[in-house]
């Protein structure tokens, strides 16, 4: 799994109520992640492997995220 897509589930999980994929995407953008273009091949990717279904987080997706968030804090 690559940074970019461990960025997009982290941000996924700790979005505000009422935040859909489209409102992460168009923040990582402005944020310079990525693209919005190369964001929504990231979204594809990860809804094909099961992480990301009709907008939300899977359990797997979650797992994912919660991995993510332990490998990107600082010890």
């Amino acid at each position: 799994m690559t940074v970019e897509e461990k960025v997009l589930l982290l941000a996924m999980r700790k979005r505000e109520p009422g935040e859909g994929l489209r409102d992460i995407l168009l923040m990582l953008e402005h944020n310079r992640v990525f693209t919005l273009k190369e964001g929504k091949k990231l979204a594809k990717r990860l809804k094909e492997a099961g992480f990301l279904q009709e907008g939300e987080l899977t359990l797997k997706g979650e797992a994912a995220a919660v991995a993510a968030e332990e490998e990107f804090t600082l010890r």
